[in-house]
């Protein structure tokens, strides 16, 4: 299984390339910085170059064709400014969707944010409430495609341990938190579970294996 991933140089894509690449799948990242290429082909996955803040849809398109399933990974990332929000994390996520109807690639996966909501009113952090809300115009453009099958995946806070492998997902689960590598353990497994397409699922930290949460999300439990 091909799978290419914007955003290819995060912490949870590099997580996310390894288990694919551990697991005979062939995963490829695109990144903004050539220097970004050894962590990724470090972690078996395929490096493509492309900025998705300056790219076309014509131009993006091509590095999609023949994958069988695209995850969009990417963002602004903290410390960035409102501008970004919108260019990276709301834009470049619609561009990513462009191009992969224009490829003819199906499998959608979008990593969104617990909370997002294109009308999210957050008065004490204004760059936070444009983060919510270009996340939350993100998905809903993602969810209004039927030429997608499309999964968004909202984890809560999102912490560094080496992963529990325990997670609860589900349409809504309440705040909590999880770590990076389990989110990279459930999209891992999203991929594989056509089942859980046209679903917007919240995840945190649980008591359900990976597996167990994945199955029991596209209704097999």
């Amino acid at each position: 299984m091909r799978t290419v991933i914007a955003g290819g140089h995060g912490q949870i894509a590099l997580k996310l390339e390894r288990l694919l690449a551990e697991h005979g799948d062939r995963p490829a990242g695109i990144i903004r910085r050539p220097e970004q290429a050894e962590a990724l082909e470090a972690a078996g996955a395929e490096p493509l170059l492309l900025d998705l803040e300056a790219a076309t849809v014509h131009e993006l398109a091509p590095l999609l064709t023949g994958a069988d399933a695209v995850v969009f990974a990417a963002g602004a990332g903290p410390g960035s400014g409102a501008d970004r929000k919108n260019t990276v994390d709301r834009d470049a996520a619609v561009l990513f969707a462009d191009a992969a109807e224009l490829a003819g690639v199906r499998r959608y996966l979008v990593i969104s944010s617990m909370g997002a909501d294109a009308g999210a009113h957050y008065p004490a952090d204004p760059v936070f409430e444009t983060y919510l809300r270009a996340k939350g115009a993100a998905d809903d453009a993602v969810r209004a495609r039927t030429t997608l099958d499309w999964t968004v995946l909202r984890p809560g806070r999102l912490t560094d341990g080496p992963g529990t492998g325990l997670v609860r997902l589900a349409p809504s689960v309440g705040r909590g938190a999880v770590d990076r590598a389990d989110v990279a353990a459930v999209l891992a497994a999203l991929l594989h579970e056509p089942g859980t397409a046209g679903q917007t699922l919240e995840l945190v930290s649980g008591n359900a294996t990976v597996a167990e949460a994945v199955a029991a999300a596209a209704g097999h439990a």
